[in-house]
């Protein structure tokens, strides 16, 4: 029996950053909010003290913060000729669990993309002409532009105290920065955080070939940090232990650490956690989501949370999801490319390669999550594509995260894979050995998508999200270009040792981590007929639901997805709270 509870003007589904940011500027208003989450609370848990925050096993190999495959999984093909096969074990990207969600156990990697991202179709068309982009290639403008969403990144980096380098004031070029990057206000509210052997190792390779490499944006704190709410952070201790873990020294801005805490102190908030969202109630006849469905993982229990305002702030997967489910909205149709619901699904392109120095000590361990520097002179649309059979790109770096007992081994080829001459050769590079990486962008295709599985279902009985994914020719030669400038800085880098730089080549492996960076399905856009949620993030079939996170992006760029995902989500609880006010379509 499904038990009907008491109307709240804001629900909000997913617990995570983006709900954490709409929240704080609804509740500024007086604005009631209720967040539906369905982890738990990790602030004082085991993962979040000493000695068990060190736990590599517990919480990065056996995933303790993440999604639990054996409740809920997706289902994975190459083509519609397949059948898909439920992925049992997720390795490839890791969607959190818990107040916070994936945000709690980030590297912490910010960008603002480039300023053309939200423009991409236009500025592709300005440059190269109508004919560049590929029939199967569906990029879309997003309907938005980096001007409107400047402020809310500004203060996004403020409320996160970001540590970073400016690389362009006003659209004056800072020495130091990145050159490529879309104008800002002013300088990073903390400074870089401290470059490390890697680093200055590529920054050398990198300045001879005549880049200009710089310190990639954190969310790492380089120094105590108080935010504009008066929440605080720590310095970073550089002890490895960032991405799939909590910072137990709150040196890591998270939503754990800067949002929920002073959202509970505000009226009107409160986060239901342990709750299990099923499905939304909705009235196609009137345009309107009615209520949210969910279990209470606690006791067994349904409910019916009826709402005025229904927001979707979980990962990219859930949003699609639950509108398949609740039939939200025309889901694509590759055959004919109609429909909206599930269309644009894009990962990213990444690719690595290791250098090994004999005589170089480089501490692995003395490392945090974004400690990297970084290059930008061959990602997205930075260079020219003229004659290259290929759009997009990657930034080049040199990342040192951690040196990790299970995961930090680099070898060189050729090493045994067990027995005494293993063992040597891990004493013998574990300190003398870096990595190089590219992370690509990841251009939608028709054939890339998402929709429900026909065939297998979740521990509650629901269909499994089916990813209709695979490399496509536009991101296998942008790989194998960008891969191989990468060697070329890897090569003049001096190591004794180069390995070859592994381009990313079909078929996708969900057994390889590469990053959490999913997005697409719900994708914003101007033109109902080729997107679900409008500028405003408003569901063109459904005027009181909003939809936000990296699920409205309509490709993928070279850089993390939080950035822009933050403004949206800022600039949504202005947007939210207007419609609070007087409902409407914004």
């Amino acid at each position: 029996m499904v038990t009907t509870l008491n109307k709240r003007t804001v629900v909000i589904v997913g617990g995570g950053l983006t709900a954490g940011l709409a929240a704080r500027q609804l509740t500024a208003k007086g604005i009631d909010v209720l967040v539906l989450e369905r982890g738990g609370d990790h602030t004082s848990g085991a993962e979040a003290k000493l000695p068990s925050q060190r736990d590599e096993l517990r919480w990065d190999t056996h995933q303790g913060l993440v999604q639990d495959w054996s409740v809920q999984t997706y289902t994975l093909r190459y083509s519609g000729a397949e059948t898909a096969l439920p992925v049992r074990w997720m390795e490839s990207f890791l969607p959190g669990d818990g107040l916070g969600g994936a945000a709690n156990h980030w590297n912490g990697h910010t960008w603002r993309w480039a300023e053309y991202d939200m423009t991409l179709r236009s500025r592709l068309e300005s440059r190269y002409g109508k004919k560049a982009i590929p029939a199967v290639m569906p990029i879309q403008d997003w309907g938005v532009t980096y001007d409107e969403l400047e402020p809310y990144h500004d203060l996004f980096e403020k409320l996160f105290g970001l540590a970073g380098k400016a690389g362009n004031i006003k659209g004056q070029l800072q020495a130091g920065g990145n050159p490529f990057e879309a104008p800002r206000r002013g300088e990073y509210p903390q400074k870089p955080l401290e470059i490390t052997e890697a680093g200055l190792i590529f920054k050398a390779a990198a300045e001879k070939l005549g880049y200009k490499p710089f310190p990639t944006p954190a969310a790492n704190s380089s120094g105590p940090y108080t935010n504009p709410d008066g929440q605080q952070l720590g310095q970073c201790q550089y002890c490895g232990h960032c991405e799939r873990f909590i910072c137990e020294a709150r040196a890591k801005a998270s939503p754990e650490v800067l949002l929920y805490p002073m959202l509970k102190a505000r009226k009107g908030f409160e986060a239901r956690l342990r709750c299990h969202v099923l499905g939304l109630e909705y009235d196609a006849r009137a345009k309107r989501v009615t209520g949210v469905r969910y279990v209470d993982l606690v006791t067994g229990q349904e409910y019916l949370q009826p709402a005025d305002v229904v927001m979707l702030g979980a990962f990219t997967m859930t949003n699609t999801k639950l509108l398949l489910m609740g039939k939200i909205g025309k889901p694509y149709d590759p055959k004919t490319g109609q429909g909206v619901v599930g269309k644009n699904f894009c990962y990213q392109t990444n690719s690595g390669m290791n250098l090994f120095f004999k005589d170089r000590w480089l501490n692995p361990f003395l490392a945090t999550g974004s400690t990297q520097t970084y290059l930008d002179e061959f990602n997205n649309d930075n260079f020219d594509h003229t004659g290259l059979g290929f759009l997009g790109g990657g930034g080049i770096s040199a990342s040192m995260f951690h040196g990790r007992p299970i995961g930090g081994r680099r070898l060189p080829p050729g090493t045994p894979r067990w027995g005494s001459d293993w063992k040597r050769a891990n004493a013998q590079w574990y300190a003398h050995s870096m990595s190089l990486g590219v992370q690509g962008s990841c251009y939608p295709h028709r054939d890339n998508y998402l929709d429900l599985d026909p065939h297998y279902t979740d521990a509650y009985g629901q269909p499994l999200l089916r990813m209709n994914f695979d490399w496509r020719d536009n991101e296998v030669r942008m790989s194998a270009y960008v891969s191989g400038k990468m060697y070329e800085i890897g090569k003049a880098a001096g190591a004794d040792i180069v390995t070859a730089a592994a381009a990313r080549k079909p078929p996708y492996d969900t057994r390889q981590y590469q990053s959490t960076h999913v997005v697409g399905g719900t994708v914003m856009g101007r033109d109902p007929a080729t997107s679900v949620v409008s500028p405003h993030l408003q569901h063109w079939d459904a005027h009181n639901l909003f939809i936000v996170g990296a699920s409205v992006f309509a490709h993928n760029s070279g850089y993390n997805p939080t950035g822009p995902l933050a403004a949206l989500a800022l600039r949504l609880g202005d947007d939210m709270a207007s419609y609070v006010e007087r409902p409407r379509m914004l």
